[in-house]
């Protein structure tokens, strides 16, 4: 499974963007996915993954949403009302199996994508 992430942009505080996550396999409900952040100077951090059920990180719950179309093969994330410190590198994963919010339980990467929230 390869994945591309895509999506981000410098944006200002309380505007939105969503970001996508292609894959180049087919990712069934089999597979459970993540996006990730890091910050310059900060370990990478859980930010929302999806199986079955849905799951997200105290910082941006209600406000960000993540969704998958297994038929497109392409996991989203919907990030409203964003802030500056949203600002991060953000990164998807995916694992065979259960969701985790642990980085080191996912077994594939994509390259990361630029968000930047100004103030």
């Amino acid at each position: 499974v390869q994945l591309q992430a895509s999506g981000g942009g410098l944006v200002k505080a309380g505007e939105s963007l969503r970001l996508s996550c292609a894959t180049s396999g087919r990712t069934s409900s089999s597979y459970a996915m993540g996006w990730f952040r890091q910050a310059p100077g900060k370990e990478r951090e859980f930010v929302a993954n999806i199986n079955l059920a849905t799951s997200y990180a105290d910082s941006v719950k209600g406000r960000f949403t993540i969704s998958r179309d297994n038929a497109k093969n392409t996991v989203y994330l919907q990030m409203n009302n964003l802030k500056p410190e949203d600002t991060a590198v953000y990164f998807c994963a995916a694992r065979v199996g259960l969701r985790s919010v642990r980085p080191s339980d996912y077994d594939h990467w994509g390259q990361g994508t630029q968000v930047t929230v100004s103030s």
